[in-house]
């Protein structure tokens, strides 16, 4: 364990989480178990909407001040909704530390959600949706999820629909945040110059009197359904593709065998799908893999934009490429590449404050304990190259799914090379 980190858990259930580092600065974050996943088709996008509106007023502080005194502590500051997660963080000078508690403090206890502030929030968010609309390689991604994990939550976008986000308000989501934001799902985490006694004391007067409903949802698993092939049509220059299929959860055993079968297969630029479909065929600029784990499930995605008149060319290559990591053993040298990126990337993403405060939240969260840099280095040294061919034998076993986004007919696409017989 690291000497310099240490946990407390408050009266209330609310963990505090510390990694005390040599610096200038300090990087502080809430993280809320609460995501997209905690919503109904009636509520979907109260999770992010909420996390917009705590910027937006206080009993004491007005959405401008609040904007104000975030730029005068210097830094950076930010929040995000996903699936599962809700985050507000900051990074400051170690000095502004108690100034930065008393303002996070403030907007996670004391926000109004007023009326007149939510009816225009609700415009900039509606305008947030359209965005991603019109951004063909973000929206893609939307429309895979939905396609892949069906009716369920976790095939909800995080934005919500646009429908239902017109029709939210001052009350519903102020009961939102009550009925989820509960004690046991909030971590508190910082990395940093920090001094953890005098940080717990500072939370404990902000957040100690905060107590639990118990009424949060209560978050089922998504079924596996068949796999879902779809086109949506849309007049684009590209052909905008994700294939992909069910992975695995964050906390599964092969977490990390999993992680190098990315990595080999797209994760990088000397990664299979980057040299057969980029360099070796030319047949797009943007390609690469990537995961999605959640805390009980997962998917492995593959993401390409192509030219239309190529697309049945690409899908056939993206599936030689899997059979080829399913059919093989990987060679020893190959694998200690992937092993040697793989902990780079760790260790490197070390020598940033956000990152390690990201770390320490995202471990208490997922595993409840620290996991240190050697442990995952240690993990990712013990995978043999069968267990790549093993675990890619077992999650490509299944025909893929996958979304087309683009300037096709549906008569134009041969979904076969997807079967993966």
């Amino acid at each position: 364990m690291s000497n310099s980190y240490q946990k407390t858990v408050l009266n209330n259930g609310i963990r505090i989480v510390t990694e005390k580092i040599p610096s200038r600065t300090v990087s502080a974050g809430i993280w809320v178990d609460v995501g997209a996943r905690d919503e109904q088709p009636d509520n979907n996008g109260s999770a992010h909407f909420v996390e917009h509106m705590l910027f937006k007023g206080t009993t004491s502080r007005t959405a401008q001040e609040i904007a104000q005194e975030f730029d005068t502590l210097g830094g950076m500051s930010n929040a995000f909704t996903s699936g599962e997660t809700t985050s507000y963080y900051a990074t400051v000078l170690d000095d502004q530390m108690e100034r930065l508690v008393g303002l996070m403090g403030d907007i996670f206890q004391n926000s109004l959600f007023d009326e007149e502030e939510v009816v225009r929030e609700r415009e900039v968010v509606l305008q947030e949706i359209s965005m991603v609309e019109d951004t063909p390689d973000d929206r893609i991604h939307e429309l895979f999820t939905g396609g892949l994990w069906g009716e369920h939550p976790l095939g909800y976008t995080v934005l919500g629909r646009r429908e239902v986000v017109a029709a939210m308000d001052s009350a519903g989501l102020r009961e939102y945040m009550r009925r989820e934001y509960t004690p046991e799902r909030i971590v508190i985490a910082a990395s940093g110059n920090v001094d953890h006694e005098q940080f717990c004391h500072l939370w404990q007067a902000q957040v100690g009197g905060l107590v639990g409903s118990n009424t949060g949802s209560r978050r089922q698993p998504p079924p596996v359904l068949a796999p879902v092939r779809k086109l949506h049509k849309k007049n684009l220059e590209q052909a905008h593709l994700v294939l992909g299929s069910y992975g695995l959860p964050l906390v599964a055993p092969e977490r990390y065998t999993l992680y190098l079968l990315h990595v080999l297969l797209g994760g990088n630029m000397s990664s299979r799908l980057f040299q057969e479909v980029r360099e070796k065929a030319g047949l797009a600029y943007s390609i690469y893999s990537y995961l999605s784990s959640f805390t009980d499930s997962g998917y492995f995605g593959v993401y390409l934009g192509v030219d239309p008149a190529v697309v049945n060319k690409a899908m056939e290559l993206v599936a030689r490429e899997i059979k080829g990591l399913r059919q093989s053993t990987v060679s020893e040298t190959k694998l200690s590449r992937a092993k040697d990126y793989a902990k780079a990337g760790i260790y490197l993403s070390a020598e940033n404050m956000e990152s390690r405060m990201t770390r320490i939240a995202r471990n208490e969260l997922t595993f409840g304990r620290y996991v240190s840099f050697d442990e995952v280095a240690a993990g990712f040294d013990q995978v043999r190259s069968e267990d790549i061919a093993d675990l890619a034998a077992l999650l490509f076993s299944r025909p893929l799914s996958a979304t087309v986004l683009g300037p096709l007919k549906v008569k134009d696409i041969d979904w076969r090379p997807l079967d993966m017989e």
